[in-house]
């Protein structure tokens, strides 16, 4: 029996997805938004697909969805390896750099893969739909906008980790993510528990 309802769960990351768009300076249309909610919502409560979206290194991964015969299936797992790797890369970034594998690598990736998807919709160049209104093309601005959209997820992590610090432990693994992110809110969030976050002179914000 799910806890929460669909709706509500929508809902919720709606606002927090509205939010971190805005403190990230990021321009995103309706459609970019709405996606984002959905993949919060989808992962908030995984399938077996989902969960195995990065079960292989996602070179492979992306040389199997290119070579899909099946124009359906071929899309879908360019789809599904885009949502893997924008979800992962915003949430769990630091875990692959802990591994030495490169953000820059992945979010390459992830273009590739929104960006395969989109070609295969043919959106009209006019970027009018058939009932003359916006065309909309979601994957191609994923694709042009994927380290931004990264970004944003980025910025609900950390809300999320700030908002969830109940002892030292939290507060460690806050700062720890503050020195390699350098982000505001984690900064805020130190701040509100009595912590000056201080930079040693090798640390760097990329």
């Amino acid at each position: 029996m799910s806890i929460v309802a669909t709706d509500s769960i929508s809902t919720y990351f709606h606002g927090v997805v509205e939010e971190a768009i805005k403190a990230r300076h990021v321009e995103a249309t309706d459609g970019a938004t709405s996606y984002l909610v959905g993949l919060l919502s989808d992962y908030a409560r995984p399938d077996a697909r989902a969960g195995e979206a990065l079960a292989r290194p996602v070179s492979f991964l992306l040389g199997e969805a290119m070579q899909t015969p099946s124009p359906a299936e071929r899309f879908d797992k360019l789809r599904t390896l885009g949502d893997g790797v924008l979800y992962s890369c915003g949430f769990f970034g630091d875990h692959f750099e802990a591994r030495g594998v490169d953000q820059s690598y992945l979010i390459g990736i992830g273009t590739t893969a929104y960006g395969s998807a989109a070609s295969m919709l043919h959106v009209p160049a006019s970027g009018k739909g058939p009932q003359g209104g916006p065309q909309l093309d979601i994957y191609r601005e994923l694709a042009d906008n994927f380290r931004a959209f990264v970004g944003v997820l980025m910025e609900i992590a950390d809300r999320a980790i700030s908002a969830g610090v109940q002892g030292s432990r939290d507060l460690v693994r806050v700062y720890e993510r503050w020195l390699k992110t350098g982000s505001d809110g984690l900064a805020q969030a130190l701040a509100a528990h009595g912590l000056v976050p201080v930079r040693g002179t090798k640390g760097v914000v990329q």
